[in-house]
């Protein structure tokens, strides 16, 4: 009982209690389980990713932790083991070094910006645009003495108010997803990049497996969509052809989610005893929709929460299913280069 509690009090995250109930419901207006208005969705896309992540990020933090992606494991690693190794691979495949300057575009509460930091001793800043997540994000960087190290700044990726040329590194962890525009999100980071310094993404992504024509698969990617705040989903090709148009020499891609024997969606299956993974199974959701109910119709819980409850818990069946079925991969990973334009030219003149 005292986990659903603490579940049902996630719900709705930094909205006012008595708005939780209209923030879902406009949430849901920009999708439908048949594909959604994705013109809207596109049109509307920072009210939508605002109000998703308003509505979610308390839900995530209390069944994530600080940093709400995924990740490759080995038998026998914990989820956190896999995250870590993750954001130190990130960091890696940027040679990043004390002293340089960072962009974490996307960053969320700042779990992946903090471990980086502490990794790698650059300097990093965090781009976001919901105000509660900087808020809690800067609350975590001080907790973790690093306000000297990371700071957050409020910003739009997709016109980011950041001068040209003024980074040695940029990374996105499973966060351009939420962009409309793969070519402006990308151009915006190739801009505020020095030149000839490297763009690491995680994209979320359609993998070849995925077929537009199949109704299952449309089902799927439509859950996916609505349960994370999607306009839209992209191809990996798509992904790579966006990077290219926005200027950048690919480096390197592959889908990491092929390279780990744990599948990247294992903590959706519900294979245990535990709380969080209870709530996963046919019974779970059946105890889980009658406490969050119960809490809700005594105003203990917010009205709305079983809305937000709903939309999360169709946020695990479709990635559970797009990882099953292996049309979906979370763990699209491309490593971009921004070119030294003169100096490459010279090079090639001599």
């Amino acid at each position: 009982m005292s986990g659903a509690l603490d579940l049902a009090r996630s719900m709705g995250g930094s909205i006012d209690k008595d708005q939780v109930k209209s923030a879902v419901d406009q949430y849901l207006k920009y999708h439908d389980l048949h594909g959604g208005e994705q013109e809207s969705r596109k049109s509307n896309y920072t009210d939508l990713v605002n109000k998703y992540y308003d509505l979610a990020t308390g839900f995530y933090e209390y069944v994530w932790g600080d940093s709400i992606h995924f990740a490759g494991r080995y038998p026998g690693d914990t989820f956190r083991e896999g995250i870590k190794r993750h954001q130190h691979f990130m960091a890696l495949q940027l040679g990043l070094k004390k002293g340089m300057k960072v962009l974490d575009v996307g960053c969320g509460i700042g779990g992946p910006l903090i471990e980086i930091a502490r990794f790698s001793s650059a300097l990093i800043t965090g781009l976001n645009y919901n105000d509660y997540q900087i808020s809690r994000g800067k609350e975590l960087i001080f907790s973790a003495g690093l306000s000297e190290q990371c700071c957050f700044l409020k910003g739009d990726f997709m016109n980011m108010p950041i001068a040209d040329n003024t980074f040695d590194a940029a990374y996105a962890i499973e966060a351009t997803c939420h962009a409309p525009d793969a070519v402006c999100v990308y151009s915006e980071v190739y801009r505020v990049l020095k030149p000839g310094q490297y763009f690491a993404l995680d994209e979320w992504c359609l993998t070849d497996r995925f077929d537009p024509n199949n109704a299952k698969h449309l089902a799927i990617k439509a859950e996916i969509e609505l349960g994370d705040g999607l306009p839209d989903i992209r191809t990996t090709h798509q992904c790579v052809q966006a990077m290219k148009d926005a200027g950048f020499e690919v480096i390197f891609t592959r889908d990491l989610a092929e390279d780990f024997p744990c599948p990247w969606y294992q903590m959706l299956v519900p294979n245990d005893f535990s709380w969080k993974r209870f709530r996963l199974t046919r019974l779970g959701r059946i105890v889980t929709r009658a406490i969050i109910s119960t809490l809700e119709f005594f105003h203990i819980a917010p009205a709305g929460s079983m809305g937000v409850y709903n939309f999360m818990l169709t946020a695990s069946e479709g990635l559970l299913k797009g990882g099953q079925e292996g049309i979906f991969s979370p763990a699209f990973f491309v490593l971009g280069r921004k070119p030294l334009k003169e100096t490459e030219i010279v090079k090639g003149n001599l």
